[in-house]
C-alpha cells in the first residue's frame, strides 16, 4: 500500500527554497501545502492517456444514452467540486464486477457490474462523488510523486515480464494507475466528499450505505476481475454506515425533504445492460476457449488456469512456470506479424515455417529472449482469419522449454474456426426491469418472472434483505434473465 507523500521537516529544510517552492502546491480541498512534483497539466495528460488505454484495453460500454446520463450526474457534481475546470469525464466500463476507479485529471470509470446493484440515481452520484474526491484531493498525485510509474508496452515487454501471469498481459501505464491503492485515510476522504458532492447536488445521501451493503454483500463475488476491486482499500462497511449516519445526524431535515432519488430515470438507463460475462466476448468451455463474434476456437492445456480479457486470453501452468497466451497481431497477414514480432529488440528467432492449421494460414518460429529473470524460450504462431490476424506464443525458462514443448505445439495447432451452431447463437444475461402489478415478495416475483440467478443473489441485485418481505404495487424490480448458453 502506497502512502501520501510525507517528507521529514529537516530534510525539507535542507533544500534549495527554489526547489522547495517549485515542488510544492496548495492542495485543492484541504487548503495546505504539499509536495508535488506533478503539474495540473501534467496531472490531465497522464489521466487522458490512461483514459485512452482504459478504453481500448478493458473496453466501454456500446450504449450512448447510458454513457451521456453518467456523463450527466457526474459533471453536475463535479462542477460544484474544488476542481471544476478539470475536463471531467465519466464512462462505463464493459466489466462485470463491481468496481469504480478515478484517473488523474479528472478521468473516472465505473463498470457495469457497480450499476447492475444500484438502485437509483442518488446512488450513482454517492459513488461517483467518491471517485470525484479522489481527483480533487489529488490522491493519486501524491502517490505519483513518490515513485515514477513502470510502463509496459503490449509487446515484448509485457510477453516477457511476470506480471503477465498476474494481469493477463495487460500492463501499461493506463492499468498501471489503477493499481495505484489509495490508503484507509484517502478512501474516507473520499467518502465525506462524494457525501458532501452528492449532497450539494441535491441528492438523498441517505442512499449513499445503500450501495455499500450491496457490495459488502457481494464479497468474495467480486474477484474475478484485472480491475482492482472497489472495495480493496475501502474502511469496513459498519465503518462506513456508521459516518454516513453521524454526517446524516448533522444535515438538516428541511435539506432531505425534497432530495433527489430518481429510481426511474436510473432504471430506465440500466435496463437491457449486459449482467455477468458476456459470452459474445469469449468465454471457456472446459479447457476449450470459444469466441462466438470472432468465430475461433482454441483449446488450451488440461489443468492449466485460463483467463478471458478484452486484450488477451490466457493460460498458466499449474507450477507457474509456463504461459500460452493469444492476443490480436500486429500486421496484415501471418508474415508481416511474424517479422513485428520476432524482429523486436532482444528476440532471437529461428526459422519460421509457412503451414496451414485446421485450414487457417499461418506462420511459426521458435524464438528465444533475455529476461531480468533469465533466458526463456517460446513458439509463436500468427494465424490470419476472417480478416483478423492472431498471435499465440507459449513460452517457459529455457531450461524447462522441453518439457512443454509438446503442450505448446498442441494448444497452438487446435486453433479452427468455430461452425457449432450452439456456439456462435450464445447469449448473455441482461436486466431487464419490470414495474410491480401489484405488491409482493422477491420470492413471489422470482416465481412469476424467472431468473437466470439464484435468489440470493437476486436479493443482492434488487437491494432486498429479506426476500419474503411484501414490496409494494409499482416497485421497480431487476429480473435477471435472456441469456442463451451453449447447452440450451
Amino acid at each position: 500500500m502506497h502512502r501520501p507523500f510525507t517528507t521529514a521537516r529537516s530534510t525539507i529544510r535542507c533544500l534549495p527554497l527554489a526547489l522547495v517552492l517549485a515542488a510544492c502546491a496548495t492542495n485543492p480541498v484541504t487548503g495546505k501545502r504539499e509536495i508535488s512534483l506533478i503539474s495540473q497539466d501534467q496531472e490531465i495528460q497522464i489521466g487522458q492517456q490512461g483514459a485512452q488505454q482504459v478504453a481500448q484495453e478493458v473496453g466501454l460500454i456500446n450504449d450512448q444514452a447510458l454513457q451521456q446520463y453518467v456523463q450527466q450526474v457526474g459533471a453536475g457534481l463535479a462542477a460544484k467540486s474544488e476542481r471544476p475546470n478539470l475536463p471531467w469525464t465519466f464512462r462505463v466500463v464493459d466489466d462485470p464486477t463491481p468496481n469504480a476507479f478515478a484517473l488523474p485529471g479528472g478521468f473516472i470509470f465505473v463498470t457495469r457490474g457497480i450499476l447492475d446493484l444500484m438502485e437509483n440515481e442518488a446512488e450513482l452520484a454517492s459513488v461517483l462523488g467518491h471517485e470525484i474526491g479522489h481527483v480533487t484531493a489529488r490522491h493519486s498525485v501524491q502517490q505519483m510523486s513518490q515513485q515514477q510509474l513502470a510502463q509496459l508496452a503490449l509487446g515484448v515487454g509485457a510477453i516477457l515480464s511476470p506480471t503477465v501471469a498476474q494481469f493477463g498481459g495487460i500492463a501499461s501505464q493506463g492499468l498501471g494507475l489503477l493499481f495505484l491503492k489509495y490508503g484507509r485515510d484517502d478512501e474516507r476522504q473520499a467518502d465525506n466528499l462524494g457525501f458532501r458532492y452528492a449532497l450539494n447536488g441535491g441528492y438523498d445521501v441517505r442512499e449513499m450505505d445503500d450501495v455499500f451493503r450491496s457490495l459488502q454483500r457481494l464479497g468474495e463475488a467480486s474477484k474475478q476481475s484485472p480491475l482492482p476491486t472497489w472495495l480493496s482499500t475501502h474502511p469496513g462497511e459498519a465503518e462506513r454506515i456508521q459516518s454516513i449516519d453521524a454526517k446524516l445526524a448533522q444535515v438538516p431535515a428541511s435539506q432531505l425533504a425534497n432530495a433527489k432519488v430518481d429510481s426511474q430515470a436510473y432504471m430506465r438507463h440500466v435496463d437491457g445492460l449486459v449482467y455477468g460475462a458476456n459470452p459474445r466476448n469469449g468465454f471457456f468451455q472446459g479447457a476449450t476457449f470459444y469466441h462466438p463474434d470472432l468465430r475461433f476456437q482454441m483449446t488450451f492445456p488440461s489443468g492449466w488456469s485460463g483467463q478471458n480479457l478484452s486484450q488477451a486470453v490466457v493460460a498458466v501452468s499449474p507450477q507457474q512456470d509456463a504461459i500460452i497466451q493469444l492476443t490480436l497481431a500486429q500486421g496484415n497477414s501471418p508474415d508481416a506479424a511474424a517479422q513485428a514480432f520476432l524482429g523486436q529488440q532482444g528476440i532471437q528467432a529461428g526459422q519460421a515455417t509457412r503451414e496451414t492449421v485446421n485450414g487457417v494460414p499461418a506462420v511459426a518460429s521458435l524464438f528465444q529472449a533475455q529476461t531480468e529473470q533469465g533466458t526463456i524460450q517460446g513458439l509463436a504462431a500468427f494465424f490470419t482469419y476472417n480478416g483478423t490476424t492472431y498471435q499465440v506464443i507459449g513460452y517457459a525458462p529455457a531450461q524447462r522449454y522441453e518439457a512443454y514443448d509438446q503442450v505448446f505445439r498442441s494448444s497452438i495447432g487446435s486453433f479452427k474456426p468455430v461452425t457449432d451452431p450452439r456456439v456462435l447463437s450464445v447469449q448473455p444475461n441482461k436486466v431487464h426491469v419490470v414495474t410491480l402489478p401489484q405488491a409482493m415478495s422477491l420470492a413471489q416475483f422470482a416465481q412469476r418472472y424467472p431468473s437466470a440467478i439464484p435468489l440470493a443473489e437476486l436479493a443482492i441485485v434488487n437491494q432486498v434483505e429479506d426476500p419474503n418481505a411484501q414490496l409494494p404495487s409499482g416497485a421497480l424490480l431487476k429480473q435477471i434473465a435472456g441469456g442463451r448458453t451453449v447447452g440450451t
